[in-house]
């Protein structure tokens, strides 16, 4: 009968087992993370465009409606949104709609280096 010393020492086996596998688990949890950023970014990006449109569709200013934009954007660097506003007027009746843009930067690099994030809301103007 061969004993267990016979086959050799296994004493490394789950060092080097963890040393395959951990690459790949570092690689999940890197991608889980950024998932929940962009995620996150993308909920802001599209809350914005909402507050946007419902500020133009009762007030009607495209300045003011841009500047609701980006505060609504909590947590988003001033300046990174690109609001428009189409049309440019709102007259009673009609549909005012609003696009938010959002270039993000990703935290690792490991996925690209940046991914465009876009909101979209539609309302019906009060006049």
């Amino acid at each position: 009968m061969i004993g267990r010393r016979g086959w050799g020492s296994e004493r490394g086996a789950a060092a080097v087992e963890f040393a395959l596998i951990l690459p790949i688990l570092v690689l999940i949890l890197f991608g889980v993370i950024e998932f929940g950023g962009v995620y996150n970014a993308q909920l802001m990006v599209t809350g914005a465009a909402r507050e946007a449109a419902r500020d133009m569709a009762i007030h009607g200013a495209v300045n003011d409606a841009a500047e609701v934009a980006r505060a609504a954007a909590i947590g988003i660097p001033e300046g990174a949104l690109d609001v428009t506003v189409a049309p440019a007027t709102c007259a009673e009746g009609t549909d005012i709609t609003v696009t938010v843009v959002y270039d993000r930067p990703f935290l690792t690099g490991l996925f690209g280096s940046t991914v465009e994030l876009t909101g979209l809301a539609t309302r019906r103007c009060q006049g």
